[in-house]
């Protein structure tokens, strides 16, 4: 609820949200671990009682953890960012634009992308702030209503209640990497298949955002090298925009899309789980 009340005071994070994210990313109480292996470990958010009982059953929140030893820090930084290399490495993503800059550090962006059969695609539409202190690289997003880009017909609308990225340095060459995340993605998928869902697909992400961090040097030597409008914000080209235009995207605002053949998506994460 703190992250929630302290965004609602204003559109755009303050430093009380990073805080808050920070907290959250690095701490064990509440979480229940669901995957350790290989370096990469996953949780999910123990919600209490009270809670679970009066708003029924709900999202999870999942954290992923990963310590990297082969990328620094700011390459997993840059790579999270360069929405150009993106198109290089994420075989899920349909489309993905920047639609706005509402500050130098604070962004609102378009992201569309390929689903299962027989599940509909998804879409979102986010403002994605990011911080870097010391080394310490964080990032963060949630769901907003922007005037010029309602719900398409043929997409059902996501919602990102509250993602994002913590990356510490650990050592020139190494970092921890921690991606944190409670979304939606709407429809009329069971609660019980997205929260399974998400822990057997988090891993699979993490990874392959690690083999991207491993290609980006070289990728980014030939791509406008000096480009980095994350780091430099003079560099942006991107329209600005009155954050006040902007307004959070609640999930019960949204129609629930019927989705046929859900034992089939079922029966599919089983497989998932057992292999």
């Amino acid at each position: 609820m703190h992250v929630r009340r302290t965004v609602l005071a204003g559109i755009i994070p303050d430093e009380a949200v990073f805080a808050d994210f920070r907290r959250q990313a690095l701490s064990m109480d509440n979480w229940c671990s669901k995957y350790d292996k290989n370096g990469m470990e996953v949780w999910v958010e123990v919600p209490s009682t009270t809670s679970s009982q009066r708003n029924g059953p709900k999202v999870h929140k999942i954290k992923c953890r990963m310590s990297i030893t082969d990328v620094s820090a700011a390459t997993m930084y840059d790579v999270i960012h360069d929405g150009q290399y993106r198109k290089s490495w994420d075989p899920a993503m349909l489309e993905s634009f920047d639609i706005a800059r509402l500050s130098p550090n604070a962004e609102v962006g378009y992201y569309s992308w390929l689903c299962p059969k027989p599940l509909k695609n998804r879409d979102v539409v986010t403002l994605r702030s990011w911080q870097v202190a010391g080394d310490e690289y964080m990032i963060v997003n949630y769901s907003v209503k922007h005037p010029k880009y309602p719900p398409k017909k043929d997409l059902v609308r996501a919602i990102s209640v509250l993602t994002g990225y913590l990356v510490k340095a650990t050592g020139p060459n190494s970092c921890s990497f921690t991606y944190l995340s409670q979304a939606d993605p709407k429809g009329s998928l069971p609660k019980w298949v997205v929260n399974k869902a998400s822990q057997v697909l988090a891993p699979r992400v993490l990874r392959c955002v690690h083999k991207a961090g491993q290609s980006y040097p070289d990728w980014k030597a030939k791509n406008s090298p000096e480009r980095k409008p994350w780091l430099y914000p003079e560099q942006s080209t991107l329209p600005t925009m009155d954050p006040a235009e902007l307004t959070l995207q609640r999930g019960d605002s949204l129609e629930n899309v019927d989705e046929s053949s859900k034992l089939d998506v079922q029966e599919s994460e089983k497989a998932e789980d057992s292999s």
